[in-house]
């Protein structure tokens, strides 16, 4: 493996974004919508074996002590190489004074409770497309 890690998202492949995202289970959109929101987050990584898009994770934040992880995700071929691990811990240094929460993959909750991360007591949501949202996994 050639890993290179990126925090730049004007030369990404979007059509690969919710390829790789529908391939791990979790939610997906279009695109270009995919572009947006990764245009619009405070903080993106984006992992390649050599050109190849292997892994990729963004962070929304106010910079000052608050910070969402969201898109985490690293194809199947090569997870389990320390590739999540590094998205996180490039996520983390971007803002080391924030508190961070995310969205766990199901079955992943371990993966990120080895990084530190703890389930939360409470935690809420407002999904606009609740349909979806409870395909997904997010709902009940």
């Amino acid at each position: 493996m050639n890993l290179r890690i990126t925090h730049d998202s004007s030369n990404v492949n979007w059509n690969l974004v919710p390829d790789i995202l529908k391939e791990v289970g979790m939610g997906y959109f279009d695109a270009e919508i995919h572009k947006r929101a990764f245009d619009n987050s405070y903080s993106v990584v984006f992992v390649y074996d050599e050109d190849k898009l292997v892994g990729f994770g963004r962070v929304l934040s106010d910079g000052a002590y608050q910070a969402g992880i969201y898109d985490v995700a690293v194809i199947p071929e090569y997870q389990g190489k320390g590739i999540g691990k590094m998205i996180i811990e490039n996520i983390i240094e971007s803002i080391p004074q924030c508190n961070f929460i995310l969205y766990a993959a199901i079955g992943k909750e371990r993966f990120y409770e080895s990084l530190g991360f703890k389930k939360m007591k409470t935690g809420m949501a407002l999904f606009k497309n609740a349909e979806l949202m409870q395909l997904k996994g997010f709902t009940e």
